[in-house]
C-alpha cells in the first residue's frame, strides 16, 4: 500500500481546500530518505543606503576567505550564504545618485533619465511563468512606504505594503462575504473586457495581412494567458486560506525603528513560503532621511551613509548596517527551523540581500554588495566577477530563474549565466 499522502489528495478527500505547509506524508518513505524536492522560493532584500564595502566583502576569494565584522554576524550560517562581487548592472548613471534603486532587479539602463521606461523585474519575469500556483503571484514588502522594486512587463511599479498586519490579514484571514462577492466582481469585469477585446480581434482578423496575422495571433496568445490568470485567480478567491499558529502583527508606529520593522517583515516570510501562499517576495529596507532608533546612533541614516570616510559617521553606519545584518541572520535562522520532509525551509529559499549601491558615499553602482544564501546553490565561498569590467548582475538573475525552473537563458542586459 502507498503511504505517501498527495496534496492534492488530501485536499480534494478532506472536502475543503486549504494551502498547506509542506508536510512529511506529503513526500513518502522513499523520498525521505534522499533530497525531497519541495517548490522553490525567492526572496530578495535590497537595502536602500548601501552596505558599507570594507566590513562586508572578505579579501580572499573562494572558499577559504577571512571572514569580515559584517560576516561574523552570519558565522553560523557561513556554510549556507555565498558573498559575490564585482556585480553591478551596467550604465546605471540616471537622474540622481539613488535611481538605481528602481531597476536593482530589471537591469534597465539610464533609470530615470529622459525617455527612460522600466522594464520587468526578475521576480515578474518568474511570476509570469509560475505565479499563479500559488494565492500571490509574487509580494511587496517595504519597510517604510509603499514603493517596491517590483515592475510590470509595461515597466509600472507595484506598490508595496509597509504594515505587517495588512500582510498577514491578505494572507491568513478570510474576506466577509461581501468583499469575497466584489472581488469576484472584479475578476469578472477583467474576464469580460478580454473576451471583448478577444472577439473583436478576431473580427477583424481577415483583413490583415501575413505580418499583421503574426502580431495578432500573439495577441490572442497574450489574451488566452490572460484569461487564464483571471480564471486561477478566480478560484483562489473562492478557496479558504490556510491557518497558522501565530496572531496578527502589531505594526510599529515608530518610523525610525528601522530594525523592529525589519523585523516584523522578516517573520512574515516564512509563513508565506511555509503555506506556499506565495514563491516570490521582495524587500525595500527604505532609506530615510531621520535618525534610527538604534543604541549609539545620532545622525540621520543618510547622512551617514555619505559619511565621507569621517570615522564617527563610518561607526554610527556600522552600528545600523550591523543590526541589519542582524536581523538578516534572524531570517535564516526562521528558514532553518522550518522543516520540509528531509530538508528545511532555507534549502528551497534562495535569499537575496545586497543593494543597489555599490558605494552610497559617492552614489557609485559598480561592484554591489551581495549575499546569496540558501536555495540549494553551493555556498560557503565568495565569488568574483570582472573587477574592471562588472559581470552583469542579470547573469546571476539568470541563474536564479533557472533554480526556479524557468527555462531560459538571457534576462535584461545578461552576458551568460553565473555559475554558482
Amino acid at each position: 500500500m502507498n503511504s505517501t499522502l498527495s496534496r492534492r489528495t488530501f485536499l480534494r478527500t478532506s472536502g475543503v481546500s486549504l494551502a498547506l505547509p509542506f508536510m512529511d506524508a506529503m513526500w513518502g518513505r522513499r523520498a525521505l530518505a534522499v533530497d525531497a524536492a519541495p517548490p522553490k522560493r525567492l526572496v530578495t532584500i535590497c537595502s536602500s543606503l548601501g552596505i558599507y564595502g570594507p566590513d562586508f566583502f572578505p579579501e580572499q576569494a573562494g572558499e577559504g576567505y577571512q571572514s569580515t565584522p559584517y560576516l561574523e554576524t552570519l558565522k553560523a550560517h557561513r556554510n549556507e550564504f555565498s558573498i559575490l562581487s564585482n556585480l553591478s548592472n551596467p550604465d546605471q548613471n540616471g537622474r540622481d545618485g539613488h535611481a538605481s534603486e528602481m531597476t536593482w532587479l530589471t537591469g534597465a539602463r539610464h533609470p530615470g533619465l529622459g525617455g527612460f521606461r522600466n522594464t520587468i523585474s526578475v521576480d515578474q519575469f518568474i511570476a509570469e511563468k509560475i505565479g499563479y500556483e500559488t494565492r500571490y503571484p509574487s509580494l511587496q514588502f517595504n519597510t517604510g512606504g509603499s514603493g517596491s522594486q517590483s515592475y510590470t512587463r509595461s515597466g509600472v511599479m507595484i506598490p508595496a505594503e509597509s504594515r505587517p498586519s495588512k500582510i498577514f490579514a491578505k494572507l491568513f484571514l478570510d474576506g466577509t462575504p461581501d468583499e469575497i462577492k466584489t472581488q469576484m466582481r472584479k475578476l469578472h469585469e477583467g474576464r469580460s473586457i478580454m473576451d471583448t477585446v478577444g472577439e473583436e480581434a478576431k473580427r477583424l482578423e481577415k483583413r490583415f495581412g501575413s505580418a499583421d496575422r503574426d502580431k495578432l495571433d500573439e495577441y490572442f496568445t497574450s489574451v488566452r494567458e490572460m484569461e487564464q490568470r483571471l480564471q486561477k485567480a478566480e478560484a483562489w478567491v473562492q478557496k479558504p486560506k490556510p491557518k497558522v499558529d501565530s496572531t496578527v502583527p502589531q505594526d510599529i508606529q515608530d518610523e525610525k525603528d528601522l530594525i523592529g520593522r525589519m523585523n516584523l517583515l522578516f517573520e512574515l516570510v516564512p509563513l508565506a513560503f511555509q503555506t506556499d501562499s506565495t514563491r516570490l517576495i521582495t524587500i525595500v529596507i527604505q532609506g530615510r532621511g531621520d535618525v534610527p532608533t538604534i543604541p549609539g546612533v545620532k545622525a540621520d541614516h543618510h547622512n551617514l551613509s555619505h559619511h565621507g570616510q569621517d570615522p564617527e559617521k563610518i561607526t554610527q553606519l556600522r552600528l545600523i548596517e550591523t543590526a541589519q545584518m542582524t536581523a538578516l541572520n534572524g531570517l535564516l535562522d526562521r528558514l532553518k527551523a522550518k522543516k520540509e520532509g528531509a530538508k528545511n525551509l532555507l534549502d528551497s529559499t534562495a535569499v537575496f540581500y545586497g543593494s543597489n549601491l555599490g558605494n552610497a558615499n559617492s552614489h557609485d553602482w559598480h561592484n554591489l554588495p551581495i549575499l546569496l544564501a540558501g536555495g540549494g546553490f553551493k555556498h560557503g565561498r565568495h565569488v568574483t566577477g570582472d573587477a574592471k569590467n562588472n559581470t552583469p548582475m542579470c547573469n546571476l538573475f539568470v541563474r536564479l530563474m533557472q533554480n526556479m525552473g524557468v527555462e531560459a537563458e538571457s534576462f535584461g542586459t545578461s552576458t551568460g549565466v553565473l555559475t554558482i
